[in-house]
């Protein structure tokens, strides 16, 4: 497959792989060396991707699997995680005008992205596809290039590790 294609069917998936990779590096510099390199294996590989099948996977894939390879991934995954065999916060009420309301609104979205960001990768990482990014479990898989009882599985301890790391901020542990 040419290049020309190559741009037309990859460059609209650049800003969703930034944010990605920005969040995964929590680093801008980081974050755009990490697209740059992913565009570049992705382009020398694109005649290995088979037409019909699912691009943005495929991008994700490579900007995930040049993450673990690298030095910020690889010291990011020195963690112990539990055997894959081991919902949602309910969403806020509308926000009013005041400003008490949106100095809490700003607090607690805050509180959130901390929380986020105090998550290991692997959490963070599968709550980013589902919430963020939209992705279907099915997709994730594809990512991830695991089944689709993992996925769940994954996405369910994350959840609730990321339920536990808003507690321990509430509560000043």
């Amino acid at each position: 497959m040419e290049p020309a294609l190559f741009e037309q069917m990859a460059m609209p998936l650049f800003d969703q792989l930034y944010n990605h990779a920005h969040w995964l590096t929590g680093n801008r510099s980081d974050a755009e060396d990490l697209v740059q390199e992913t565009y570049a294996k992705a382009l020398k590989g694109f005649r290995s991707f088979a037409a019909g099948t699912n691009l943005r996977a495929w991008m994700y894939r490579i900007l995930r699997n040049t993450f673990l390879t690298s030095r910020a991934g690889l010291a990011a995954q020195k963690t112990d995680w539990l055997d894959e065999d081991d919902e949602a916060a309910e969403s806020l009420p509308a926000p009013t005008a005041t400003p008490e309301h949106q100095l809490l609104a700003a607090e607690n979205r805050q509180q959130l992205m901390d929380a986020l960001a105090s998550l290991a990768v692997r959490d963070r990482e599968i709550l980013l596809f589902c919430e963020v990014e939209e992705m279907s479990y099915r997709e994730i898989g594809q990512v991830l290039d695991v089944p689709l009882g993992t996925v769940m599985s994954r996405l369910s301890r994350a959840r609730q590790h990321l339920r536990q790391a808003l507690e321990r901020r509430n509560h000043g542990v």
